[in-house]
């Protein structure tokens, strides 16, 4: 294989992994939607009627894995297009996989520095989006 051919190859496999990731995702995300629509149904229609609490938290749970697939897809495609990671896309990303596990979290089954901790966590990715979405300006 000649030199000059390696980086049009890899560039090549690149894009071919990339497709191949992005064909997946949205694989999973129409099956997790159909799965998310037959769980909504099943338990509506089913006796007791209606949706329990813990229940809700379950399908806000799964609406928010919708989110973090099509935020992923987005940041993919985005990559695919500019072959450029978009730091906002993955602040976004993070951000809604916190707010799925504070959704979720069991209070009691947790230590408080662990709570602390997520609560950090939250607080440097909201600065961070904030620093992102809302850069200074320069004086001339």
């Amino acid at each position: 294989m000649n030199q000059s051919n390696i980086p049009r190859c890899l560039k090549f496999f690149e894009r071919t992994v990339i497709v191949t990731l992005i064909a997946m995702l949205v694989i999973v995300i129409l099956f997790t939607v159909v799965e998310l629509g037959h769980v909504i149904l099943y338990d509506i229609i089913t006796p007791p009627f209606g949706l329990g609490l813990d229940k809700l938290f379950g399908i806000f749970a799964s609406f928010l894995m919708v989110l973090i697939g099509v935020e992923l897809l987005e940041s993919i495609r985005a990559y695919l297009k500019k072959g450029v990671v978009h730091v906002e896309i993955v602040l976004t990303v993070a951000l809604i996989a916190v707010a799925r596990k504070v959704i979720i979290l069991d209070i009691k089954e947790f230590p408080g520095p662990m709570i602390i901790g997520l609560g950090v966590l939250i607080l440097a990715l909201a600065t961070a989006m904030y620093l992102i979405k809302n850069p200074r300006q320069t004086e001339k």
